[in-house]
């Protein structure tokens, strides 16, 4: 495995009830995009505007590293509710997006978020397995 320069994260597009969810994006994102820190990284993202999604992204591109969020278009005028942080791909589906999210992706995190991050990371974990990807998951 060589060098991790982007990580992709699946969260909620919704903040959650605990500030801890927060708390976590927050933070994540400053270790991922702190120019000062040995790893800086690059975001993969699923594109929405609000929630941790908006927070990691945000923080991550406040930091000064490249963001692509990568959403669905049946998910635009749901997710994507204000200002988006770096470059947005739209693509045909669910399908597609996680495909090229994968395939963009060094490595993947998860946060918390509702049934689509846990079927995301899901995913992910499974192609592991089955050997399409030889990518760290991480949650």
């Amino acid at each position: 495995m060589g060098k991790l320069t982007r990580v992709c994260v699946f969260c909620g597009s919704k903040s959650g009830k605990k500030k801890i969810f927060s708390d976590a994006a927050l933070d994540l994102g400053r270790q991922l995009g702190n120019s000062q820190v040995e790893r800086k990284m690059d975001l993969v993202y699923g594109g929405g505007s609000g929630g941790l999604m908006g927070l990691v992204s945000q923080t991550v591109y406040d930091g000064g590293s490249h963001v692509l969020g990568v959403i669905p278009t049946a998910l635009v005028p749901i997710e994507i509710s204000g200002r988006t942080a770096g470059e947005v791909l739209i693509v045909s589906d669910m399908h597609e997006r996680k495909a090229e999210m994968a395939r963009r992706a060094d490595a993947f995190i998860a946060l918390p978020g509702g049934y689509g991050t846990f079927e995301e990371l899901l995913e992910m974990i499974t192609w592991s397995q089955l050997g399409i990807h030889n990518k760290p998951v991480s949650f």
